[in-house]
Parts: C-alpha cells; structure tokens; sequence
C-alpha cells in the first residue's frame, strides 16, 4: 500500500491519515488512488470497529493539487483531470475514480470518525463529508470550494451532503465557496463536534465504540444508511430484519452478561 496513507491497526481501531503534509495532503493522481486503496483495504477487516480518518501535518487536505488544477486551463491535464473521460466510472459502479475516495468511507461497514485541522477545502471536505461523524478544530476552514475554479462540487457530494444540511444550505455553499470555521461547521451541521485536540477526541470516541457489541455496531450503520432515505415499509422492514439476527446472537448475550456481571464485554468477531 502507498504511504500517501497510513494505517495503523491498534485494540480493533483503524487510525488512518493522509501522509502528503508537504501539500498538506492535497490530492493528485497517486493521493486518489491511496485514499481509495485505503478504505477498501478496511473493507472485510472484521477485527476493526471503528476507524478514525485524519491528515499529518498542517492541515486535514487542501483539496486538489494545484498542478492538476493548472493543468485543466489547457483543456486536459498530466493526471487525466482535464478528461471527460476520467470523470466517468469505467466500470459497473456508478461513481468514479474521484468519487470512490469518498464514498468508501460511508460504505465501510463500521463507523468512521473524521478529525479536521487546518482545511478542508474543495476534494478534501469531500472526503470527509464521506465519514459517519466529522470532529474539527475551532480554528478549521471548511469550504466546498469548486466554485472558485468555476467547477461544482463532484467528489459524491450528491449521496453525502444530503444527509448532512438541508438543500438551501447545501445550495448556499456550493454557489458561494463559503469557508466556514468550526464553529459555523458546527451550526450548520457538518462538524459533529468542535474539539481543541480533534484527532484526540476522535480517537476517545472510536475507542468507546470499540467497546460496544461489533455486530450492532455494523447493523447499526447498514439500517441508518439503507433506510434513512427509503420508504417507511423498507425501513421498519429493515429494523425488524437486523434485530432478527442479533437476538440472541453469541455477541447480543455477551453484552447481556458483560452488563449483568459488571465487566468488560469479551466480543467475538462479527459475522
């Protein structure tokens, strides 16, 4: 795997981080395909609860490198942004190559908490809009910013913003590229939480996660993610079905007695 990203994988915690802090973890052709590679490596890891996705150095990602970005005024680009055809999937999947970095996180099937410093701007607030829970420091600057290069914001903010704001704000901001502090981010809903130590406080919460049965966690996620915009049958239907497999699983009864006896929960791997 590229050490554009790191992974370490400590107590079923996935800590991940973008590693280009010279670019401040801006993203070109190799940052792209890292970010991806990333997530899907988390994929089928079982023994993970949770992951924490943040950035070394000065700042989470500044969004597009600047050299693809001046590549696109000539019409195409070294790394192929330029391309009409980059921007198509290639494959039997509806999103990507930029998509899919951003997607991944929410198709993850345990909880991923996103930790901001510095910016996240353009691709970069992407990415992390592509997180379960979003922790930024007061002093972040958050911008969906692609109407400054007279772009729109195209990195599946269509299947992550809408979770997030109501469609005026999501419309505001990507008119406007306005940048928002934690504290706005906070307000309008993007930042779940503004912390002093964002990367600190993320992993507290992903170590409390860890702690809880792995199988609800994951069907915690899949109900929340499957039913949030369906119709009101496919959803109760879907809580009935997910609880279904959980009472009375092995994990399910540990919890039970871990609580009863008042002890640390011994979980088995999710199935």
């Amino acid at each position: 795997m590229s050490d554009l990203v790191t992974i370490d994988i400590q107590d079923h915690i996935a800590d991940v981080r973008l590693n280009r802090p010279d670019k401040m973890n801006a993203v070109n052709p190799d940052m792209w395909k890292a970010v991806y590679e990333a997530g899907a490596s988390l994929l089928d890891n079982r023994n993970v609860r949770a992951v924490v996705l943040s950035g070394n150095g000065r700042a989470f990602c500044a969004g597009l490198d600047m050299v693809s970005m001046q590549g696109m005024t000539g019409g195409s680009s070294s790394d192929g942004t330029g391309s009409g055809n980059s921007l198509k999937s290639g494959s039997g999947l509806p999103e990507n190559a930029f998509q899919r970095a951003a997607l991944i996180w929410k198709r993850l099937p345990m909880p991923v908490i996103c930790a901001i410093h510095g910016v996240a701007y353009g691709a970069g607030a992407q990415i992390a809009l592509g997180a379960d829970i979003r922790i930024v420091a007061p002093d972040t600057r958050f911008s969906v910013l692609e109407i400054k290069w007279g772009l729109i914001p195209d990195v599946g903010i269509t299947q992550t913003l809408r979770d997030i704001v109501p469609l005026d704000v999501a419309k505001e901001l990507t008119w406007t590229g306005r940048i928002l502090d934690g504290a706005a981010a906070k307000e309008l809903g993007i930042a779940t939480r503004v912390s002093e130590n964002p990367l600190a406080e993320a992993l507290e919460l992903a170590r409390e996660i860890s702690t809880k049965s792995p199988n609800a966690i994951r069907r915690g996620k899949q109900l929340l993610e499957q039913a949030w915009h369906a119709d009101e049958r496919t959803g109760l239907e879907l809580e009935a079905k997910l609880q279904g497999q959980l009472v009375g699983s092995p994990n399910q009864i540990e919890a039970i007695k871990a609580n009863f006896e008042k002890r640390a929960p011994n979980f088995e791997l999710p199935d």
